[in-house]
């Protein structure tokens, strides 16, 4: 039997002009302060935005936002809040600070209805913040979704590399569009991350130093957006084709 909910799917995603699944291989890259930065940063450049925190682990990007006191709203499905200009959902709605410890069909069910129920209207991006891994999770997202996209998240590390090459290796596999790969907290001028990716034959966009003062900012998107951090994230939304087209 086919489940109704995955024509309604379609419809809900049917005004969004471009949807970026922000992923990594593993956690600790900095894929949610990506997601979220990246998210704010098209916003003030005049688009219309929304992020979907997906991150069932741990979900954080209420925090990273400063997100308190709004919710979404019924009306003939689940009308995002708006938050900072974005229209925001997030996993933390229905599980709360609680621990969502999911697995197989469980995963795919909360997906499904997530995706089924959230009207976001016309947007010309969604912004998602994946789980990190591969897992039901990134297979599910690649199956509901038709047009989505990876941008995909690495830092310096020969062990972060090798799972980010393993993602994209399943991506190519599954013919599913690689925005690009960002290396993120660059603290050496070595170039391995870039022919590593170059070798796979995938845009590498760019570094982005790793910055001390980060920390400070969390809570606060005005202060977040004026970090070096920040500020090398806004050059690349705003330089790399890729990421806008």
């Amino acid at each position: 039997m086919i489940d109704p909910r995955l024509n309604i799917i379609d419809k809900r995603l049917a005004k969004i002009r471009k949807i970026i699944a922000v992923s990594s291989g593993k956690g600790g890259v900095g894929k949610s302060l990506i997601a979220s930065t990246l998210a704010l940063t098209l916003s003030r450049s005049g688009y219309q935005v929304g992020l979907l925190d997906l991150d069932f682990s741990s979900p954080s990007t209420h925090i990273i936002l400063g997100v308190k006191g709004v919710y979404p709203r019924e009306e003939k499905g689940i009308i995002p809040p708006v938050v900072h200009g974005l229209a925001y959902m997030s996993i933390i709605y229905y599980a709360g600070n609680r621990p969502s410890p999911l697995r197989g069909i469980d995963i795919s069910n909360a997906i499904i209805e997530l995706l089924a129920i959230t009207q976001w209207g016309s947007l010309d991006f969604l912004v998602i913040d994946m789980p990190p891994g591969i897992g039901d999770a990134t297979l599910d997202m690649i199956r509901l979704i038709k047009k989505i996209g990876f941008l995909v998240i690495t830092t310096s590390s020969k062990v972060a590399f090798e799972t980010v090459r393993k993602l994209i290796e399943l991506l190519g596999s599954l013919k599913v569009p690689v925005i690009g790969v960002i290396e993120n907290m660059k603290m050496t001028d070595s170039l391995f991350i870039r022919r590593n990716i170059e070798s796979l034959d995938m845009p590498f966009l760019g570094g982005i130093e790793f910055d001390y003062k980060l920390e400070e900012s969390i809570g606060n998107p005005n202060k977040l957006l004026e970090t070096q951090f920040g500020r090398s994230l806004g050059w690349l939304a705003s330089n790399r084709a890729e990421i806008r087209s």
